[in-house]
């Protein structure tokens, strides 16, 4: 643009030496030949210069333009009609255990808070211990039925697991502090409970500590109910969700595994009722083993006695599975 303006100065200035003036007297024109041969010389110098000038810019914009639109199809390229969609990697069934490994999403914990966990459980307990709940709670346990289906599940064994899921936040809440007060002073009571496995994905640092204080242990693989049962074994899981009894049944959805839990829950008895009442697709797929089973369970509903245990036991009751070696259970479950 410099050269530019410098060419158009020297223009004007031979301009205004070639050009006539104007006045009021007849003009009289002076013919220079050689400044008339410059003139023309720049004038063709500066129509070289405009075209090159123009022409790179014209280049400039048609690059840019370019760029732009490969830009543009580099990022929403459409997927050819032969190109194949890249299918995701199958995992072997080792990483899919990984991925189940667990740890608290609460990791926030204080010695203060942890104190005061344990006093809410330690007051929870000795309340339930001297109500009349748990009197009448271990007086049905003792009942000669009740008793005769407990001692041939546990008499091939001197101590059995328990293992607690869904037991919900023994912090915030209540019910989930009775229910684990309950399932400790059975440890304590009865001599042919062992081990205490605990698990819930909501379950606190805080609160694992805690469990693990109490003579619990906390499980750090989220199993969803599917514990395969090698040796009889109590799974205390009282207001769990239908779908993890059913996971529980399907893992173990053979009679000589059936014949080895003992299952503490929400009463099957009470599912058939209201499947019977309330037709529902969806909600009969999630508890298909759950009411499957029902002719091969001797249910003992727990009583509650008292309004203060009524949230957290209600509805609860004792199952037992009795299914014979000859029973089709495949086609007792497609029977549904």
């Amino acid at each position: 643009m410099k050269e530019l303006s410098t060419t158009t100065k020297h223009l004007c200035g031979l301009a205004g030496r070639i050009l006539p003036k104007r006045s009021i007297e007849p003009v009289t024109f002076s013919f220079d030949p050689h400044l008339l041969h410059l003139s023309i010389i720049y004038a063709r110098l500066l129509g070289v210069f405009l075209m090159t000038t123009m022409a790179a810019s014209a280049e400039t914009v048609i690059f840019e333009q370019h760029k732009v639109v490969e830009d543009e199809w580099t990022i929403v390229l459409p997927r050819r009609k032969n190109q194949k969609r890249k299918l995701p990697e199958l995992k072997s069934a080792k990483q899919q255990q990984e991925q189940t490994h667990w740890t608290p999403t609460d990791l926030e914990t204080t010695p203060e808070r942890k104190l005061k966990l344990m006093q809410k459980m330690q007051i929870s307990i000795e309340k339930l211990e001297k109500s009349q709940f748990f009197s009448v709670f271990l007086d049905q346990i003792r009942t000669p039925e009740a008793s005769d289906h407990f001692c041939k599940i546990t008499e091939s064994e001197h101590k059995l697991k328990m293992v607690i899921y869904g037991i919900g936040s023994i912090e915030s809440f209540e019910p989930p502090r009775l229910q684990l007060s309950l399932a400790i002073l059975m440890k304590r009571k009865l001599d042919w409970i062992g081990e205490i496995e605990v698990f819930d994905p909501i379950i606190s640092l805080t609160e694992s500590k805690v469990l693990e204080e109490l003579g619990c242990h906390v499980l750090s693989v989220n199993e969803q109910g599917m514990r395969k049962v090698v040796n009889p074994i109590l799974f205390f899981m009282p207001h769990c969700e239908a779908e993890l009894y059913d996971n529980l049944l399907t893992t173990n959805w053979r009679h000589d595994s059936l014949n080895k839990i003992i299952l503490f829950g929400n009463s099957f008895e009470k599912y058939e009722q209201h499947q019977s009442v309330v037709q529902d697709s969806i909600l009969d797929d999630s508890r298909k083993h759950l009411l499957a089973i029902r002719p091969f369970t001797k249910e003992f509903e727990i009583s509650t006695v008292s309004d203060d245990y009524f949230r957290a036991f209600q509805g609860s009751s004792w199952h037992f599975f009795n299914v014979d070696r000859d029973t089709n259970l495949q086609l007792l479950y497609y029977a549904r």
